[in-house]
C-alpha cells in the first residue's frame, strides 16, 4: 500500500497533468461556445423547417375531402418513391415443415421464399372446424430476439384463432430463425436485432434499398402465401403489429391496399419527435429521404384512409402519450373529412410499452367489428404458449444453418453490386459524372456562394509557428473552423496546403517539423475541421454503441435530410477554397489538400467537381470503392460514408480515374 502523502502526491499530479493536456487541447479550438453539438443542431433546425411544410401541408388539406385525399395519394406516391425499386413476385416455393395441434386451433410452421432462396419463417395460426372461409390476419412482430415465439405475440395470434381468424406471425430479417449476420456456424456476429437491422441497413442504401424495403417485401409476399390458403377470405384481410411490428404495419398498409382493416400498437406518432428528443431510430425504420419527401410517422396511417385503423397505447409508455392524442386527432379530422369517423378508434390502457391483454382484447373486438359485423367485447381466458423451439420451421433454427443455398442479404447485397458493376464497365465510364455527384450528395446549386471570416486571435504552436485561428462562415451553413499558419513576409504564397485530418486539425497543429517544412517552402497551410470533426466531434454519449457508428444520429438524420454527411462536408471544402479565393496572399496559390478517414472521401469528391484543387492526397485505409463497405458489413463507421443508390451510377474508381495520377496520390506519406 502507498503512503496517504505518496497517493496524494501522485493524485495531484495526475490532476495537473489531465489539466495541462485539456489546455493543450483547447488552444486549437476556435469556436467559443459549445461546438460539439453545432451540427446537430443545425441538421435539427433543418429538419424542423422541412416538416414545417409537412404542417402547412396536411392542415390545408384537412380543410376538405378532396385535401384529403390528395394529400393521401400523394403521400403513398412519396412513400414508393423513397422506397426505390421493389424486387418482381417469384415462385413462394412455400412449404408446411410442421403442424402442432393445439386446443381449439392449431399451428401450421410455414417457410417461403420472399425472393429466390431468401426464405422467410412463419407460423400460421388456423382455427380448428370452423365452417367457410375465414379473414386473415397478417401479425407484425416488434423487436423481441424471439420474434413469433415471444409470449405476448403467441397470445395475440391464439386469441384472433379462438375468435375466427386465420392469423399468420411471420419473422422479421434479423430476428427469429433469420439473423443474417452470422459466422460459419450460424451463431450471430452481432448483438443481433436492432444491430443488424442497421448495418443491413447502411449497405443495402448504396444499392438504392434498404431494411424497411427488405422486410416490407418479406410481408407482401407473406400477405401473397396467406391467399393462397383455401381456408382465407381474401376479402377480409387485416393487419396489427406492435412496437417495430406497428411500424412494419403502418408501411404494410401505406403500400399494400389488399388489407382491409389494421391496428397499431406502441407506435411512435411522431418521428419528427424522436428524431430531436433521442437520435435515429434502428435501420427497420430510417428510410433516407423521408424528410427531404416531408413524410413524418404520422402520415402512415393517414395513407390508410378511411380504412377501420385503431390505435393501441399505453398511458405510460415510453412513446409520447400527448403526441399520439394529437396524431389521432389529426387522423379524427381526416376520417371525419371523408365521412366515415367511425373508423378510426384510440384505445388507452394505463400500462406501458407492448401488447398487454387488454390491449390484445381491444384488438380482437375492432377486427370481429369491421370483419365479422360483432362489436361484443372480448375476453381473454388462460392461453397456453410454447417454447420457441417448438415452433421452429427449420431443423436447426436458423434459416442459415438450415439450408446450404440460403441467400442472406450480405450474399445478396454482394450479388446486386457485382452485377451493377458489370452494367457500369459495360456502359464506360459516366457521361457525367460531376453531376451525378451532385446529385448523390444532395449538393446545392451555387457551391461557391460567397462566404465571411472571423478571426479569433492565434494559437502558439511549439516552435515559434503562429497559427491564425479562423471561422469560415456561409449563410445557410454550420460555421467551420480553421488553423492558418503563413510564411513570413507579405508575398503571395507559392502553395496552400490543406490538411482535413480525420481527427481534427489539433492532429497536425502539434507536427511542428511538418509545418515548418511546409513554411520554409513559402507554402500557406491550412487545417479545418470539417463539420463532425474536431472540435465539432459529436459527443460520445449521444450515439448508441450498438449501432456501430460514432456519429450515427447525424449521418442517419442527414440521410433522413437528403443530404448525406458526406455531401455536406463537400460543401466544407467549398467553404474554404471560398476564403482562400479571397485572401491576397493565397487566391493565385496551387491549392493541394491531405485527408484522412472519413475526410479523405470528401476530398476526392471535391476534386471532381473542381480544378481549383490541383492534387489530392488520400491517407492510409482510404476507402477505394463502396463495395467494401458490402464485403466487411461489420465493420464501424460506415454509415458516414454512405449515399443511397450510389452503386447504381458511380464507385469510387471512377473518381479515381476522372482525377488521373497526377492530381490524385495514395502514398503513405504526402
Amino acid at each position: 500500500m502507498l503512503p496517504f502523502r505518496m497517493k496524494t502526491f501522485l493524485l495531484t499530479l495526475l490532476g495537473v497533468l489531465s489539466l495541462h493536456l485539456a489546455r493543450a487541447q483547447k488552444q486549437y479550438d476556435v469556436l467559443d461556445w459549445k461546438a460539439n453539438v453545432s451540427l446537430n443542431t443545425a441538421l435539427i433546425q433543418q429538419m424542423h423547417q422541412q416538416y414545417a411544410g409537412r404542417r402547412t401541408a396536411l392542415s390545408q388539406a384537412l380543410a376538405s375531402e378532396a385535401g384529403v385525399r390528395a394529400y393521401r395519394d400523394s403521400a403513398r406516391a412519396r412513400f414508393r418513391r423513397v422506397l426505390g425499386p421493389m424486387p418482381a413476385k417469384t415462385p413462394l416455393k412455400a412449404t408446411v415443415t410442421g403442424t402442432l395441434a393445439r386446443d381449439g386451433y392449431r399451428i401450421e410452421k410455414v417457410i417461403y421464399e420472399s425472393t429466390p432462396r431468401h426464405r422467410v419463417t412463419a407460423n400460421l395460426y388456423l382455427p380448428a372446424g370452423a365452417p367457410g372461409k375465414l379473414p386473415g390476419v397478417l401479425l407484425f412482430c416488434g423487436h423481441e430476439a424471439e420474434s413469433k415465439a415471444t409470449e405476448s405475440y403467441q397470445k395475440t395470434a391464439i386469441l384472433f384463432a379462438q375468435h375466427g381468424f386465420v392469423v399468420f406471425v411471420i419473422d422479421p430479417i434479423s430476428q427469429g430463425e433469420r439473423y443474417q449476420l452470422v459466422d460459419a456456424a450460424g451463431q450471430p456476429l452481432t448483438r443481433g436485432g436492432t444491430t443488424e437491422h442497421t448495418l443491413l441497413n447502411s449497405e443495402s442504401a448504396l444499392l438504392g434499398t434498404g431494411s424497411v424495403a427488405d422486410e416490407l417485401w418479406d410481408n407482401v409476399r407473406g400477405l401473397d402465401y396467406l391467399l393462397t390458403r383455401p381456408e382465407v377470405d381474401a376479402a377480409r384481410i387485416g393487419a396489427l403489429g406492435n412496437s417495430g411490428g406497428a411500424t412494419q404495419t403502418a408501411y404494410f398498409i401505406g403500400f399494400d391496399e389488399r388489407v382491409k382493416v389494421a391496428s397499431l400498437c406502441s407506435y411512435v406518432a411522431t418521428g419528427e419527435r424522436v428524431l430531436e428528443l433521442t437520435g435515429a431510430s434502428d435501420g427497420c425504420v430510417m428510410v433516407p429521404g423521408l424528410g427531404a419527401a416531408r413524410l413524418d410517422v404520422a402520415d402512415w396511417p393517414l395513407m390508410f384512409a378511411p380504412q377501420p385503423l385503431q390505435i393501441l397505447a399505453g398511458r405510460f409508455d415510453f412513446v409520447d402519450y400527448n403526441i399520439i392524442q394529437d396524431t389521432y386527432a389529426e387522423l379524427q379530422q381526416a376520417y371525419q373529412r371523408l365521412g366515415q369517423p367511425e373508423k378510426v378508434s384510440l384505445f388507452t390502457y394505463d400500462d406501458g410499452h407492448g401488447i398487454s391483454q387488454p390491449k390484445r382484447e381491444a384488438a380482437v373486438q375492432w377486427f370481429r367489428r369491421w370483419l365479422y359485423n360483432d362489436n361484443q367485447p372480448v375476453a381473454e381466458g388462460a392461453l397456453a404458449t410454447l417454447k420457441p423451439e417448438e415452433l421452429w420451421c427449420t431443423k436447426t433454427g436458423q434459416v442459415a444453418t438450415a439450408f446450404k443455398d440460403e441467400v442472406l442479404l450480405p450474399r445478396r447485397n454482394l450479388a446486386v453490386a457485382a452485377e451493377l458493376a458489370r452494367q457500369r464497365k459495360k456502359n464506360g465510364p459516366p457521361q457525367d459524372l460531376p453531376a451525378a455527384i451532385r446529385r448523390q450528395l444532395g449538393l446545392p446549386a451555387q457551391l461557391d456562394a460567397p462566404v465571411t471570416v472571423e478571426w479569433k486571435g492565434e494559437a502558439s504552436a511549439k516552435d515559434n509557428i503562429t497559427l491564425r485561428k479562423l471561422i469560415i462562415r456561409r449563410e445557410g451553413q454550420v460555421p467551420l473552423p480553421a488553423l492558418l499558419a503563413l510564411p513570413a513576409g507579405e508575398a503571395p504564397v507559392s502553395k496552400v496546403v490543406l490538411w482535413l485530418p480525420e481527427q481534427g486539425k489539433r492532429r497536425l497543429a502539434d507536427s511542428t517539423a511538418l509545418l515548418h517544412s511546409y513554411l520554409r517552402q513559402n507554402y500557406a497551410v491550412l487545417l479545418a475541421d470539417l463539420r463532425g470533426l474536431g472540435e465539432t466531434t459529436d459527443p460520445e454519449a449521444l450515439n448508441d454503441k450498438k449501432f456501430y457508428n460514432a456519429e450515427y444520429r447525424n449521418a442517419l438524420l442527414a440521410l433522413h435530410l437528403g443530404q448525406p454527411l458526406l455531401g455536406q462536408r463537400v460543401v466544407d471544402v467549398f467553404m474554404v477554397l471560398g476564403f482562400i479565393g479571397q485572401e491576397p496572399r493565397l487566391k493565385a496559390a496551387p491549392v493541394e489538400v491531405y485527408a484522412t478517414g472519413r475526410a479523405a472521401l470528401v476530398a476526392a469528391h471535391a476534386a471532381v467537381l473542381t480544378p481549383r484543387l490541383s492534387r489530392v492526397w488520400l491517407g492510409p485505409g482510404a476507402l477505394t470503392s463502396f463495395q467494401q463497405i458490402l464485403a466487411q458489413p461489420t465493420a464501424r463507421d460506415w454509415y458516414s460514408l454512405v449515399l443511397p443508390g450510389v452503386l447504381r451510377h458511380y464507385d469510387l474508381p471512377d473518381l479515381t480515374a476522372a482525377l488521373g495520377p497526377q492530381r490524385l496520390l495514395t502514398t503513405a506519406n504526402p
